[in-house]
């Protein structure tokens, strides 16, 4: 990262904490330079990404300034409530009917569950993907099948150990995306008719997976800024025969919630105590706004407990579905499973990323990435704040790409998503995030594609649908 970079990442941290208010006269360049010990040409490209990025704005003969929010915040939401204690899940058909909604180009995708392939650089995978073809030998094609690419692999652990998460090389499976690793990871570690520790809201992949494996849920309050809570899922491990948990520690779909260090580290406490094994699903760990990553609860793992799953879906390769499990000790279980499965992953997919891993530039683009992001939610609350009802909620996550409403008890989300629908616009309607279809005045949006008139035209037309219920 070059200086006026870590600069402006400095920068925007201390305007994202609230440090520096909106509205709040930032350090002149001349102040800047002289306090932070940089050069001025430093302090000017700083400014001039901020400024990029709808941080700051320029007055003229004034200076540099944050920028104004929107004149009325919507409030965040509370803690979610506390579902049922066991339940049979049932939301296949629904989850389907949302997906089947995006396969017209044409409708506005706040209910997808990608970001904009416009946003990944795949004709640079795509010149990786030649060159490893070039120079794969025929051995290199059935090479490594259980397990995946070797030189990927290489690449994946280094991530881990630059984040500070040392693992062995032979700990990581490559597989067909995160929810392959994930579906692996829990056929592992329980048995039809088994409970299973999620979160509440849940994304709804892993309701449909607890489905077909015919697994009863058994569903964690989670709060929209300091995620699962930690003491219900204590009790419930105290009574009930709980057999695994499926969680995201870090920016949980759909909320956006991240867990503490602290917190992390007491949930990991608490399985081991137990003796039940965590799939962590970190799908969106390159997503965060700020300038450090967050560690997994996989971090703190002495045992192999932990089954940390991630993927280059969301970062980089959304067509290429690789992903990956950190399997622990269950490590071979996984790998075996997936011999009698799906065998494995494209190998040029792999041979791609690896080379493009390897050639650096991946950094630089997550950079990019988050930048964008973060610019596309602001656009999204600031349209919220214009068009939705007083009363709606929303969270503010600190990365990712989705934002959670609590509308009006009123509203009912499935018959929003209908209507939406036939204007042209996608939702991810509350219910489908639920093993008992909660949720029933929530929706999921994603902030995902690049912000267009088209998007605040959408957003518009949203505010109108909720002001008739």
């Amino acid at each position: 990262m070059k200086r006026y970079e870590r600069f402006a990442d400095e920068i925007s941290e201390l305007i994202r904490k609230g440090v520096l208010a909106p509205g709040e006269r930032v350090p002149s360049v001349r102040e800047a330079s002289r306090h932070y010990g940089v050069s001025p040409s430093t302090v000017f490209k700083a400014y001039y990404q901020l400024e990029d990025r709808g941080l700051i704005t320029a007055r003229p003969r004034s200076g540099y300034f944050v920028r104004e929010q929107a004149p009325r915040l919507l409030t965040e939401p509370e803690a979610t409530p506390g579902q049922q204690e066991t339940a049979d899940i049932a939301v296949s058909e629904l989850a389907f009917s949302v997906l089947s909604s995006l396969q017209n180009r044409q409708t506005v995708p706040f209910g997808s569950a990608f970001p904009s392939p416009a946003l990944f650089p795949l004709a640079r995978l795509a010149r990786s993907m030649a060159k490893g073809l070039r120079e794969i030998t025929p051995a290199g094609i059935i090479a490594d099948m259980a397990t995946g690419d070797g030189d990927l692999r290489r690449q994946i652990a280094l991530r881990y150990r630059m984040g500070g998460t040392p693992l062995p090389v032979e700990e990581l499976v490559i597989t067909n995306g995160a929810m392959e690793a994930l579906n692996l990871g829990l056929q592992c570690v329980t048995s039809p008719g088994d409970l299973v520790a999620i979160e509440s809201p849940a994304f709804y992949a892993c309701l449909q997976v607890l489905e077909r494996l015919q697994l009863k849920a058994v569903e964690i309050p989670v709060h929209p800024r300091e995620g699962i809570d930690v003491e219900i899922l204590a009790e419930r491990l105290a009574r009930l025969p709980i057999r695994a948990c499926w969680l995201m520690s870090h920016l949980q779909n759909p909320l956006g919630a991240s867990l503490s260090d602290a917190r992390k580290q007491q949930l990991y406490t608490l399985l081991k105590a137990h003796d039940v094994p965590l799939i962590e699903d970190d799908a969106y760990a390159e997503l965060y706004f700020g300038s450090r990553p967050a560690r997994p609860v996989k971090h703190y793992d002495d045992v192999g407990l932990v089954i940390h799953c991630g993927s280059f879906s969301k970062s980089l390769a959304p067509g290429y579905r690789i992903g990956w499990a950190a399997g622990g000790r269950y490590a071979e279980a996984i790998s075996r499973l997936k011999l009698m499965t799906t065998i494995s992953p494209s190998v040029p997919a792999q041979v791609a990323i690896a080379d493009y891993l390897h050639q650096g530039g991946f950094d630089r683009h997550l950079r990019k990435l988050r930048h964008a992001l973060e610019s596309q939610q602001r656009q999204m609350l600031a349209a919220a704040t214009r068009y939705f009802p007083r009363e709606t909620r929303v969270t503010r996550p600190t990365g990712g790409y989705f934002l959670w409403f609590e509308f009006p008890r009123r509203v009912d989300a499935l018959d929003l998503f209908h209507r939406a629908l036939d204007a042209g616009i996608s939702i991810a309607p509350g219910p489908i995030f639920s093993a008992t279809q909660a949720y029933r005045h929530c929706a999921r949006l994603s902030y995902g594609d690049p912000w267009t008139p088209r998007s605040e035209e959408a957003m518009a037309i949203l505010g109108k649908l909720l002001a008739t219920y």
